[in-house]
């Protein structure tokens, strides 16, 4: 059996959790089936079992396009580029909105089943019109037509798996929830602290730590407004870059700045790390905080639960069926403090709640032990990818090979 993988992101170019779920999920079943991967980017490699080929633009072409518009015009180039090169693959499995034109392309034209992965959903992300306008449309228009073509869609959660029934015409029976999964060999407490050096935290002070993208879904700018309701003497280390407008850039320069003049101990990484400073930060810090306002699975909340870090994490979508409250860390209701799934009505309150458990943990360095431990047990017994990849290897079979026989 031979599946062809479209994806946004691949090695080295990924910058959010579906390049991630690509990146060990092709290396776990490429043990089981043959896999071709092609992606965004200049990316050429080939093993006995995984090929991966980047797709690169006609640059020219997009020179005088609108930059809002850019962005999605140039991934629907891209897809077509996926499907003017030969296929010979048993199905197309995509990832993210951006390669599901690609899929409807090789359903389309070459006859194969399509397969979605749902990382996360564009009608749950309204925001994304800051940076696509009208393009917005063109990606919601894309994913609704290719999730209703889809013959099966993985979704990282059960809570995706309503969110998609609620928002799409799709047949429940074509649903399956596979979760999300961790190397536990490589995410796993360490006591190096070279990274902690390099970006000046203090490595005799405990922090709280938040790793991710600058963007209204990972809610950073509420972590931000929660800095002053931490009781003093805690060190924040905000892990943050690649902002997604200049609106959320300067929202973020500028409540940061605001809480550096009040309080010390504030450490701003404003770059995406390395996987080794990564697993530094999350190893040795004794809070991890997510506190997205809209998350399907949060493979972040993994990379600190499998490094014994205990979580802080918004009861939001999958993260309710990762992290176990009062077990692993806390979780915080947002829906409590929202006038809609993505605002809060009152900021300052959640901000409020998000310091409360926060405080709790620091306070506390026996509990912060014992539910990183449980934490760290949790991933190894659950999340573990080679069993994951079984589970898609089943899934393709049984979608394959009824296929062959139509």
């Amino acid at each position: 059996m031979k599946a062809l993988f479209l994806t946004n992101e691949y090695p080295p170019n990924i910058y959010g959790g579906a390049g991630v779920h690509v990146d060990y999920l092709t290396r776990e079943l490429a043990k089981l089936v043959n896999v071709e991967v092609r992606c965004f980017g200049d990316q050429k490699s080939e093993t006995e079992h995984l090929k991966v080929t980047g797709h690169g633009l006609d640059n020219q072409m997009f020179s005088h396009t609108d930059k809002m518009l850019k962005s999605p015009l140039q991934a629907v180039n891209r897809c077509i580029g996926f499907g003017a090169d030969p296929v010979d693959a048993d199905l197309v499995h995509c990832h993210t909105w951006y390669t599901h034109f690609g899929g409807i392309l090789a359903k389309q034209i070459y006859g194969i089943p399509l397969v979605i992965t749902t990382h996360s959903l564009e009608p749950l992300r309204p925001w994304k019109r800051e940076q696509l306008g009208r393009g917005y449309d063109l990606s919601c228009w894309i994913e609704k037509t290719a999730m209703e073509m889809a013959d099966c869609i993985i979704a990282v959660s059960h809570g995706m798996k309503e969110d998609v029934l609620r928002l799409f015409d799709v047949n429940p029976e074509k649903i399956e929830v596979i979760y999300n999964g961790i190397d536990t060999d490589e995410y796993q407490p360490v006591t190096t602290r070279d990274s902690l050096e390099k970006y000046g935290v203090d490595p005799n002070i405990p922090y709280v730590l938040f790793v991710g993208r600058i963007t209204r879904q990972k809610g950073i700018i509420h972590l931000v407004n929660a800095i002053s309701y931490l009781d003093p003497g805690i060190q924040v280390v905000l892990c943050a870059g690649a902002p997604d407008t200049e609106e959320i850039a300067k929202e973020m320069h500028d409540g940061v700045s605001a809480v550096q003049k009040a309080r010390e101990n504030i450490v701003w990484i404003d770059e995406m790390v390395s996987k080794k400073a990564a697993i530094e930060l999350y190893a040795n810090a004794a809070v991890f905080c997510c506190p997205s306002i809209y998350e399907p699975f949060g493979i972040i909340n993994l990379e600190a639960m499998a490094c014994a870090t205990p979580v802080v994490a918004s009861a939001v979508g999958g993260i309710k069926e990762v992290v176990i409250h009062e077990e692993t860390g806390f979780l915080v209701h947002l829906d409590q403090y929202q006038e809609s799934p993505f605002e809060a009505r009152n900021p300052d309150e959640f901000a409020r709640a998000l310091a409360e458990p926060i405080n709790l943990l620091m306070r506390d360095e026996a509990l912060r032990r014992r539910m990183g431990n449980a934490g760290r047990e949790r991933v190894m017994e659950v999340f573990s990818w080679h069993a994951i990849a079984r589970e898609v290897r089943d899934l393709y079979q049984g979608l394959v090979e009824p296929w062959e026989h139509k």
